[in-house]
Order: C-alpha cells, then sequence, then structure tokens
C-alpha cells in the first residue's frame, strides 16, 4: 500500500488532521536511503535565500553615489516625463508616481519596447508603457502570468511536502496558453503517485493562499558560481546552469527570481506580485519519462488573473481540460535560443 493521503504533507490540511502523529510515523517508514538528502527542503530554501540576500547587497554597493534618469511614460492617464533613480527606480516606482490605477493593474511593463518586470530597476534614459491583461492585445500580459504560474507551481511542490520529501524541481516549458495548462516538471521521490481530488485540492490551497500574501517578484541576476552555490543540492539546476550561463548575454550570467523565500531560475519576465492571482489550481500529475534525468512528474495547473472575471462553470470545464497531459517537450539537455525581447507589431517576443 502506498500513501495516498496528504494531510501531512499539505499545510492547508496539517490544521484539519486529527492523525497527524500516526501519519508522520507511516510517512518515514517510506523514505529510504536515497532520499536522504544533506538538506531539508526548508534549509536548501533558507541557503539560498541567504546567498540571494548577500549577493543583492555586494551589487548594490557598487552604487556609491545616485545618478538621475529621464523616464518618458507613454500611454494613460497622459504621457509624462519623471526623473528617476539610475539601477534604484523601477516600473512600480514610476507607476507610483502617476497613478494607483497603474500599480494595480499592471502585469509588467515595456521598457524601450522590451518586456521589463516591475521591480526591475531601470538602468537608463527610457521610454515606459505599462501592460495589463485588458490590453487589446494582452500575449505579453499572458506569457508573464503564465510563467510566473509555473514559477509558483515549483513553490507548492517544495513547500507543500514539509520536508518529508527531499523535492527537487527540474524546469518548466516555454509558456504556451494554448496547451490548457502550465507545467512543473520535478522529482517528488514519490513512486508510481496518482494523487486524489482531495490531494490535488490540497495542492491548489498552498498556491491559492499566496495571492492573499502579495509577493513580489524579485529578480536577480548572478554569476553562475553564485548560482551552482545556491542550487548545489539540486542535480537538475547543478547541470543547468553551466548551459544557461555559456547562453547567456556575458556568457557567464544566469537570471533568478524569488518569491517570498522561494528561488528559482527562469529568464523573466514574471508579472509584479502574487497579489495578482484569482484562482489557482493544481489539476493533474503525470509521469513522464525523460531521456536524461529518467522518471519524473509533470506537474500541471490552471489560475486566472485577478482583473478577469470567470464563471464557476467556465472554470471547471478549463479544469477538465488542464487534467491532460500537456504536450510540452521533455526535459532533454538545456537548450537555449539567443534571447532578443524587442515586441513586434503583433505583440509577440522574438526569440531567434
Amino acid at each position: 500500500m502506498f500513501v495516498r493521503s496528504m494531510h501531512k504533507c499539505c499545510r492547508v490540511c496539517l490544521k484539519s488532521s486529527t492523525r497527524s502523529n500516526a501519519f508522520s510515523y507511516f510517512i518515514k517508514r517510506q523514505l529510504n536511503t536515497k532520499t536522504a538528502r544533506k538538506l531539508t527542503n526548508e534549509e536548501a530554501r533558507h541557503k539560498r535565500n541567504e546567498i540571494f540576500n548577500e549577493e543583492r547587497a555586494r551589487q548594490l554597493a557598487f552604487i556609491t553615489r545616485i545618478e538621475k534618469i529621464q523616464v518618458e511614460h507613454k500611454g494613460p492617464p497622459e504621457d509624462c516625463t519623471l526623473i528617476m533613480n539610475k539601477g534604484l527606480s523601477t516600473p512600480f516606482n514610476c507607476a507610483m508616481h502617476i497613478g494607483e490605477l497603474l500599480m494595480n493593474r499592471s502585469v509588467l511593463a515595456l521598457v524601450n519596447g522590451k518586456p521589463w518586470d516591475m521591480h526591475r530597476p531601470l538602468i537608463e534614459d527610457c521610454e515606459l508603457q505599462f501592460l495589463h491583461m485588458k490590453d487589446e492585445n494582452p500575449f505579453l500580459s499572458n506569457q508573464a502570468f503564465w510563467r510566473s504560474c509555473s514559477f509558483i507551481l515549483g513553490y507548492v511542490l517544495e513547500t507543500a511536502f514539509k520536508n518529508d520529501y527531499y523535492v527537487e524541481l527540474c524546469s518548466f516549458p516555454v509558456p504556451n496558453v494554448t496547451s490548457g495548462s502550465f507545467v512543473y516538471d520535478a522529482d517528488l521521490k514519490l513512486q508510481d503517485w496518482s494523487p486524489s481530488a482531495m490531494e490535488l485540492n490540497c495542492l491548489s490551497r498552498v498556491g491559492q493562499s499566496l495571492r492573499f500574501s502579495d509577493f513580489r517578484f524579485e529578480r536577480l541576476d548572478i554569476d553562475a558560481s553564485v548560482a551552482l552555490k545556491m542550487f548545489e543540492e539540486n542535480r537538475f539546476k547543478s547541470e543547468q546552469i553551466p548551459q544557461i550561463a555559456g547562453k547567456s548575454e556575458t556568457g557567464s550570467s544566469v537570471t533568478v527570481y524569488r518569491m517570498g523565500d522561494h528561488i528559482d531560475i527562469t529568464r523573466g519576465p514574471l508579472m509584479g506580485s502574487t497579489g495578482m492571482l484569482s484562482r489557482f489550481s493544481v489539476t493533474a500529475v503525470h509521469r513522464i519519462e525523460s531521456p536524461l534525468y529518467g522518471p519524473l512528474s509533470r506537474v500541471q495547473g490552471i489560475a486566472i488573473p485577478m482583473s478577469l472575471k470567470l464563471h464557476y462553470w467556465t472554470y471547471e470545464f478549463l479544469m477538465k481540460r488542464a487534467t491532460k497531459l500537456n504536450p510540452a517537450p521533455i526535459p532533454t539537455a538545456f537548450q537555449a535560443k539567443p534571447i532578443n525581447e524587442t515586441v513586434n507589431k503583433k505583440g509577440k517576443e522574438n526569440d531567434n
């Protein structure tokens, strides 16, 4: 018999469980030597945060004096010019000077025509626009939201199982809204696990709760050596980092993001904060086989942003569709395309 209940694993369900001690003992009997790690999930997150804080402080120390830049805002409520601080001020700071509506609804910004995180510092004189989910063409906003949801799904997997299983996140594919679900591929250390509806609901509630935390997505570009130290407990990330760095513009940098205490690798951009979530659901866990990494779990989900209203029946229909195996490529050797994020006339990103 295999573990079928996740009352112990999911924080949300812990409070309502009346058999947590017995269940904890049962889970520990399932553990074997190959799942034992030097660090627990919580300890690994703590270590990554320490490195993140140290590296961010080191980079900020290079700013010895405040330089001003000129930001030309284009769009509603009106065009205007802002004088901001180079390397410190962000699009969100600009929105604070313009109006509350831009602060609340903007998913990301366009800086000189390139997608830009709301909390990423501006580094030069620029033209600034804000994007939201109800734009005439919301392609870039949808991409950022979908990518952010995969990032959040990684957080759910790392935290919902507490420290009973050391979860190793592998990767998530390029966002594809038409696929019907966002994805994260990971090694959950749970062989042949087919979660019940209650177990999926437990996972969903972990992600759903982030809406009220309103965590910002913080971007940091770091050297590959720092990234290797940050993710040395993760065999997938450790193998991917040199390849990611080699294909970066500098040939040695890796972009990481932090949300709360969760840190992961992605080139972004991501949405402004988790407060933009409305509904978030984990819909399925499929077993896949990677030719490079072996057996993995493809965890899938669906979500809608706060700015869009959806009838419950429609959402349930989308949830059902999101249970089907997502056809995204199975993780193999990392292959990054050259990054050219300038927006073309159709509002798409040029990846070639």
